[in-house]
C-alpha cells in the first residue's frame, strides 16, 4: 500500500511528488524534472527508486528523468505521443497502472500540453490526484499547446472526481493563483478563509498542497465559470456579454495570462 507521499521541492516552485510504499523502502516519484534533488532525498531516507510517473514532456517535469533511469532502471510509466526519452510502459486513458497494490487510473487531460496526463486512485484512505500543471490549486495550467475547449473538458474530468480527492499538483503557484481568484470572485467569502489560511502556510515555509476537489470546486475561478457572479466580472473586465461556460473560460485564462 502508499504511504507517506512527500513533496521534493525543485527549481523556484516546482515540487517532485515522492510516493512511498508503507511495507518496504520502496518510492515511486512524479515528474522528476531535477535528478539531483531526488538522488539527495533518496539518500537521506535510505530509498530504493523503483518507477516514475511522468504527466508531460516539459523539461521541468522529466530533465531529470534519463539520469535516474540509468542509475536506478526504474518503471517509467507515461504518455506514447510526448517523444519523452526513457519512458517503458507507455499509457492512455484506457489503461490502469498497479503502484504498490494500489490501482490507478490514467486520465488523459489535453490542454497545457497535447500529451498531458493525471494518474488517480481511489485505493487509499482519500483518493489521491496527479495531475501535473493542469488543475493547480485556485488555478490551471496556461494553454501552451491545446485550446481552451480542450482544458474546459480536462478539468471537468478533474472536477467529476470525488470530492475528497487529494490534489497534488506540480507547482507552488497557490497564493499567486489566490491574488487571482480574489480579483476575479471578490464576494467568495471561503476564497478569502482560503487566501489567509495559504498565506500561513507558506510564512511557516510549509506547502499549500495537496488541495482537494471540494476546495477547488469552492474557490478555484476555472472550475467556476457556471457562476453567474464570477461570469459578470469576467464580462465587466472583457467588455463584452459572454455566451457561454466556454466563453467565460477563454476571457477568464486571458485575464489571468495579463495578470
Amino acid at each position: 500500500m502508499i504511504g507517506k507521499i512527500h513533496p521534493i521541492p525543485a527549481f523556484t516552485d516546482n515540487y517532485i511528488w515522492a510516493i512511498r510504499c508503507a511495507e518496504s523502502n520502496q518510492v515511486c516519484v512524479v515528474d522528476p524534472g531535477d535528478a539531483d534533488v531526488v538522488e539527495e532525498y533518496l539518500k537521506l531516507n535510505d530509498l530504493l527508486l523503483t518507477d516514475i510517473l511522468v504527466t508531460h514532456h516539459h523539461p521541468d517535469h522529466v530533465g531529470g528523468l534519463m539520469q535516474l533511469k540509468k542509475t536506478h532502471n526504474p518503471r517509467v510509466i507515461g504518455p506514447e505521443s510526448s517523444g519523452i526519452s526513457g519512458i517503458t510502459e507507455f499509457v492512455t486513458e484506457t489503461d490502469s497502472i498497479e503502484l504498490f497494490d494500489c490501482s490507478f487510473s490514467v486520465i488523459e487531460i489535453p490542454g497545457h500540453t497535447l500529451d498531458h496526463l493525471a494518474f488517480h486512485t481511489i485505493s487509499t484512505l482519500k483518493p489521491v490526484l496527479f495531475c501535473g500543471d493542469t488543475l493547480f490549486a485556485a488555478g490551471c495550467g496556461r494553454l501552451f499547446e491545446g485550446t481552451a475547449q480542450m482544458m474546459t473538458l480536462s478539468l471537468d474530468k478533474l472536477a467529476s472526481l470525488p470530492e475528497d480527492t487529494l490534489v497534488y499538483c506540480a507547482h507552488e503557484y497557490t497564493l499567486a493563483n489566490l491574488a487571482f481568484a480574489k480579483a476575479v470572485d471578490p464576494l467568495n467569502a471561503i476564497l478569502g478563509f482560503r487566501a489567509i489560511a495559504e498565506q500561513q502556510k507558506r510564512k511557516l515555509d510549509l506547502p499549500t498542497l495537496p488541495s482537494s476537489i471540494a476546495l477547488e470546486l469552492k474557490t478555484n475561478p476555472f472550475l467556476r465559470c457556471h457562476d453567474n457572479a464570477l461570469k459578470k466580472s469576467v464580462e465587466l473586465h472583457a467588455g463584452r456579454k459572454l455566451e457561454s461556460q466556454l466563453d467565460t473560460f477563454t476571457e477568464l485564462r486571458l485575464w489571468k495570462d495579463g495578470f
